[in-house]
């Protein structure tokens, strides 16, 4: 399966890594958390093609998520209110890590919780794994309590991510919410914390009503919308990012569906994106938009060699 998408004999050497908060991703895509099915993807392509593999919230014990219907259609994307549903980070430690560390791409391990004890228990628990970097998603607008509630709050945020910093070595991503007055403030906390990457942006808070009933099609009623739709907000939000902290590290995420689109992010300033909505209309996007992206970035000679640098495109 390694060559399905190009039909190649021998695996793709990519030739424009880059670095994300001190580790070098063979090519600058990878996979938008909740996005990567873990038996699915692996029989449409070499996992290892990508740069990293970004999980589903991983919580301290299991979540079911929210009840159905939980996806809804919408102008150039979707609205989602899955709510987080995983095993619980005792499960993912015995059963999931292992299998995704052996596809052979980083496994970056998305956490997430009701509350700051649970952050904490669950990055407890992974200080000391096989994981490569930790994501914290205090972002996800379909959550109760926790997730976005703490995104939106920059103090709250700084105390939580300085509570964390202090439990792990381990690279620590924070994913920023776009629904906020100003994500910069948001952005500043999370690195005055301890923060060494963050990635932005998660899902706007969205909705859609079925005009045959009159009733929200989802049964959260609210959703977050991803997709192509929410492409320019993403790119603004990571250019202003950009220029309030030139020296963090940042992935673009949102609506990213070709090489074109992931572009369009590292020339606003960020060091590497991630695939979302896109992978669950086409399973092989991801890797379809790395190759991609190799050949652009081989036009482009002054860009990929600050990538390869771990520096991001000045303007």
């Amino acid at each position: 399966m390694t060559n399905s998408v190009s039909g190649q004999a021998e695996p793709y050497v990519y030739r424009h890594p880059t670095q994300v908060a001190g580790l070098t991703w063979k090519n600058p895509v990878g996979t938008a958390s909740g996005t990567f099915k873990l038996d699915a993807c692996g029989d449409f392509y070499d996992v290892a093609q990508l740069g990293a593999i970004s999980t589903k919230g991983v919580s301290p014990v299991p979540w079911e998520g929210n009840p159905s219907p939980r996806t809804a259609e919408s102008p150039s994307g979707m609205v989602n209110a899955v709510g987080l549903q995983n095993p619980g980070v005792d499960e993912y430690l015995v059963n999931e890590l292992p299998r995704l560390k052996a596809l052979g791409a980083f496994v970056i391990t998305n956490v997430a919780g009701h509350c700051d004890d649970d952050y904490a228990q669950v990055v407890a628990q992974l200080a000391d794994s096989p994981a490569d970097m930790l994501e914290i998603n205090i972002s996800c607008p379909n959550v109760t309590h926790g997730g976005m509630s703490v995104g939106t709050d920059p103090k709250a945020l700084y105390q939580l991510i300085a509570r964390l910093r202090n439990m792990t070595s381990k690279p620590i991503i924070v994913k920023l919410t776009p629904n906020v007055t100003d994500i910069t403030q948001v952005a500043r906390a999370a690195v005055d914390g301890g923060a060494d990457a963050l990635s932005l942006i998660n899902t706007l808070v969205g909705m859609r009503i079925d005009i045959r009933t009159g009733r929200p099609i989802i049964a959260n009623v609210t959703g977050g919308v991803s997709g192509p739709a929410i492409r320019p907000i993403a790119l603004a939000c990571v250019w202003k990012v950009r220029q309030a902290l030139p020296d963090i590290a940042l992935i673009g995420i949102g609506g990213i569906d070709s090489a074109q689109a992931a572009l369009e992010f590292l020339y606003a300033g960020a060091n590497a994106v991630e695939v979302g909505a896109a992978a669950l209309v086409d399973p092989v996007a991801p890797v379809r938009i790395a190759r991609e992206l190799d050949t652009l970035l081989d036009q482009r000679p002054e860009l990929a060699q600050r990538l390869e640098k771990g520096q991001t495109w000045q303007h």
